[in-house]
């Protein structure tokens, strides 16, 4: 028997216990005639205690040879500790070593397993299974855990059935860049794997699996940042005979469920805005809400008074940074700089201080009176030591930057607190976006969005007119995040080729990549919709973190490569010729 008990179980009320430990050294404290070892294992730490005179000096020497992570078996007594340690539930006992076996030896490790790590990130993800006995990282895996298997529970009490869908697959044009896999017994081509299981999820409700969920692995070649990962993993759902609102209920109603179980937390229906409203209100269709500083237009009272800069824009837009009038010139051309970075791309910043004495300063004085100015402030609800920070241009470019400048500002005075959790739904998207370097319409979401049927008409307009089709799609966004997003799906044939022919496709491709799918609905599919949630950021959400990494056990770093396994890499030159692939890297 390896252990009779866990490192992180014994209490006070063991005391007297014989028993049997085994884990790693966390430490080893060496007084002389006193010693005292660490054990830790997933569980926690208990300490273990030796003294000459008592314990054997067989044990006593063999302990003195451990180093950091050497795994090791111990046998003591339980009893009570003279200096206890209240930051661990272990803290009030230890364990008098009666017998030390060593399991295994350890090279010393290249960073301290500890909670504050001294090694660097690309140090720790090279030896990550070292990085995971740290207790971040390991409660974060835990809270993972927690949410997929509540996730499960609430689903299947819901009637949800999960059901797996292939991971090699046909390859799409449409959306993010797919990871392709030759197939060695059909030379010359080619899999794809799954972006998402949209096709299949439509497809099991045709089957009449009018209820489907799984939590899916889904790859996505594409340039990465902190929340994002080339391979990651969604809690992917559909459902039948359903509008909008049975989905934004049933899926709220998971997200309360997961707030409640797991962060202990209860919140009231969540409140919804339409995308118009969240570019308008934030320049962003995830919208962070836990702070106002919502944008006022001031484009009718700035323009016409011979400031070239506000005359020549489509809009001027301010943000009401309260109690910021005491910014320093230092702070306001930091701010300056901070627009200007390539990221954000505005050209500069105008502000106007309004005194705790009442009066008002701004960096455009030669332009406009105090009175002027006080109509802005005025409009923009501010009061003696608040500052107005206003941005111009093109109006989406603008609504844009200033997004950025305001989450700058939230970050600033502390208004951005990750244990404050603002949920929001955004409805209404756009169907249809432009783009301008191919001259063409993509859709918004994917090309099985249904429009709102009242705006259904639209697409047989001039193509001036289909900026103003609406989706009958939906995201769940938190904290400026967008953990989740979906929308009702097209179940109808005519409808479905009318959609692939605004989007540019003949008949000839659309049943070429999709025929499929197409084919099915001429088989009685009904009406049905459906949502995913992004499961990764949910969970660092949870654990309060922005970036997803640390809530995955093996990621990839920021050029997608796993530096543990030193993958991708070459492959031998009899595997390409099996797949008859050449190659020519020059």
């Amino acid at each position: 028997m390896y252990r009779t008990h866990t490192c992180g179980e014994l209490r006070l009320a063991d005391a007297g216990k014989e028993v049997v430990l085994s884990g790693w050294v966390q430490r080893v404290r060496d007084k002389g005639t006193l010693l005292w070892i660490d054990i830790r294992d997933r569980y926690g730490l208990t300490q273990l205690f030796l003294q000459e005179g008592v314990s054997s000096a067989e044990v006593m020497e063999k302990a003195r040879t451990l180093g950091r992570e050497f795994v090791i078996q111990a046998k003591g007594t339980v009893i009570e500790r003279e200096s206890k340690n209240p930051n661990i539930p272990t803290g009030e006992i230890e364990i008098q070593l009666n017998e030390l076996n060593i399991l295994n030896a350890s090279k010393t490790p290249p960073f301290t397993i500890e909670d504050k790590s001294d090694g660097g990130d690309d140090l720790r993800m090279k030896y990550r299974y070292l990085d995971l006995r740290r207790n971040p990282l390991k409660n974060n895996l835990i809270l993972r855990h927690n949410v997929a298997i509540e996730t499960r529970s609430y689903l299947s009490e819901q009637g949800f059935i999960e059901v797996e869908t292939p991971c090699l697959i046909k390859s799409t044009p449409e959306g993010a860049r797919d990871f392709v896999v030759p197939s060695r017994m059909n030379p010359g081509e080619f899999y794809a794997l799954p972006q998402s299981p949209q096709q299949f999820k439509q497809l099991l409700m045709v089957a009449g699996f009018d209820k489907y969920f799984q939590i899916v692995r889904c790859f996505r070649d594409e340039d990465l940042r902190a929340d994002r990962q080339p391979e990651f993993t969604q809690i992917d759902c559909e459902m039948s005979f359903v509008e909008q609102e049975d989905v934004l209920n049933t899926f709220e109603g998971l997200a309360k469920h997961l707030f409640k179980k797991v962060k202990g937390l209860e919140f009231d229906k969540f409140p919804r805005m339409t995308w118009h409203d969240a570019m308008k209100y934030y320049g962003s269709d995830k919208p962070d809400i836990r702070f106002d500083m919502k944008f006022v237009e001031l484009t009718d009272l700035a323009q016409g008074k011979g400031f070239p800069v506000f005359d020549d824009s489509e809009i001027v837009v301010a943000i009401n940074a309260k109690g910021c009038a005491s910014y320093t010139r230092k702070q306001i051309d930091a701010l300056t700089d901070f627009v200007k970075r390539p990221q954000v791309g505005a050209k500069g910043l105008v502000y106007v201080k309004y005194n705790e004495d009442g009066s008002i300063k701004s960096s455009i004085d030669k332009f406009y009176s105090p009175e002027d100015l006080k109509t802005w402030l005025d409009r923009c609800g501010a009061v003696a030591g608040d500052m107005l920070l206003i941005l111009s241009g093109k109006t989406m470019e603008t609504r844009e930057q200033m997004n950025c400048l305001r989450l700058e500002m939230g970050n600033q005075l502390g208004l951005r607190n990750p244990d404050d959790y603002k949920p929001l739904w955004v409805i209404d998207f756009p169907l249809l976006e432009w783009d301008e370097e191919t001259q063409r319409y993509y859709a918004k979401h994917h090309p099985f969005t249904a429009p709102k049927p009242e705006d259904e008409h639209l697409l047989d307009e001039e193509p001036s007119r289909w900026a103003e089709i609406r989706a009958n799609a939906y995201d769940i966004v938190l904290n400026g995040v967008e953990i989740g997003g979906g929308s009702v799906r097209i179940f109808n044939r005519d409808l479905q080729n009318k959609m692939f022919r605004t989007l540019g496709f003949t008949d000839e491709s659309a049943q070429a990549q999709f025929g499929f799918l197409m084919n099915a609905f001429e088989y009685g599919a009904p009406p049905h919709a459906g949502l995913a949630f992004g499961f990764d950021r949910l969970c660092s959400l949870f654990g309060g973190q922005e970036s997803i990494r640390d809530f995955i056990a093996f990621p990839k770093n920021n050029m997608g490569r796993d530096v543990m396994t030193e993958s991708p890499s070459t492959i031998a030159d009899a595997q390409l010729e099996e797949l008859q692939i050449k190659l020519d890297l020059k």
